[in-house]
């Protein structure tokens, strides 16, 4: 019996453009009241990796856009600030549950940007996720420890309440871009105010894609507002803008710093200086308290007559 011939046929060979794939690249855009717009200038900038590869463009942003970031922060400033520090909290530890899903993007972006290998990354980010739930969990006792009841000499209750200051401008870290970058946002918005953050000039990508988070995260539009582009280009109109009530100068230089803290002293804003700061050391509470004002109230104890009874 005849063996049955083989089948010597080669396979057809495939179109090559067939089997290849481009990627698809990011656009990034920034976060102003809770909508993903581009920089009202139409610039961009090019972000590279510490060796000087090309990882993205980012936005330029403009003076129109910082002055619509305080627009929208003085909007969404009256419904944050009067949720109950309880639901600032939930909001705050959703935050960290979505980070916790996206982990392996933030340990990429920050590996990047910040020229760490993929372990040291991972330990940057860890530590920012851990750092919204240190802080979601003080939004409901702060008031517990700098407020209370003062002892007077009279027949009063004397009560102090801390209350939020109102629309924060925040200059991120330049070379924490992550770690550090939450570190100077979440303690602004546990206690209640609104805040517009002008992201690492050199290392914007994971503070743009942490207002993709915020957008999913129940934080309202608009209580977070981020920028990117040149620190001093941005942050010399928001210094001198008349409704932002305060200002933390975290990322700026000693020669910048001194230029703001004159242009905010125009309307008597709140100044924090940069300083250097470990940030994955535990962090206190005087970012927290760095930007509440104090309340006190008088309020008499309903005593009658010289014995001293009351109702």
């Amino acid at each position: 019996m005849s063996e049955k011939p083989k089948n010597t046929e080669k396979p057809k060979n495939t179109d090559k453009a067939e089997q290849q794939r481009l990627g698809v690249f990011k656009t990034y855009k920034l976060y102003v009241g809770g909508k993903f717009p581009r920089s009202e200038s139409g610039r961009v900038y090019e972000v590279t990796d510490s060796q000087g590869t090309w990882l993205a463009n980012a936005p330029l942003s403009s003076r129109k856009d910082a002055r619509d970031a305080v627009v929208a922060a003085r909007k969404a400033f009256g419904g944050w600030s009067g949720a109950t520090a309880y639901n600032r909290g939930q909001v705050l530890y959703r935050v960290a549950e979505m980070l916790e899903g996206r982990r392996d993007q933030f340990v990429r972006e920050v590996a990047d940007s910040e020229g760490l290998s993929k372990s040291k990354a991972a330990a940057v980010v860890d530590a920012a996720i851990d750092r919204w739930v240190w802080y979601a969990g003080w939004t409901d006792k702060i008031a517990q420890v700098v407020g209370g009841g003062n002892p007077v000499a009279g027949p009063y209750f004397n009560l102090s309440t801390p209350e939020p200051t109102g629309v924060v401008t925040v200059l991120a870290p330049q070379e924490s871009s992550f770690l550090g970058l939450v570190s100077v946002i979440a303690p602004v918005i546990a206690t209640g105010n609104t805040v517009i953050v002008i992201a690492s000039e050199r290392s914007p990508l994971p503070a743009l894609s942490l207002g993709e988070v915020l957008a999913t995260s129940d934080v309202p539009g608009g209580v977070v507002n981020i920028l990117s582009g040149r620190t001093a280009e941005i942050a010399t109109p928001l210094a001198a803008h008349q409704d932002v009530n305060a200002i933390d100068l975290a990322g700026a230089d000693d020669v910048l710093a001194k230029e703001l803290e004159v242009a905010a002293a125009d309307n008597l804003k709140r100044v924090v200086r940069p300083q250097a700061v470990n940030y994955f050391a535990a962090p206190g509470i005087e970012r927290l308290t760095a930007f509440l004002e104090t309340k006190t109230v008088w309020h008499p104890t309903g005593a009658l007559g010289a014995s001293g009874s009351s109702y």
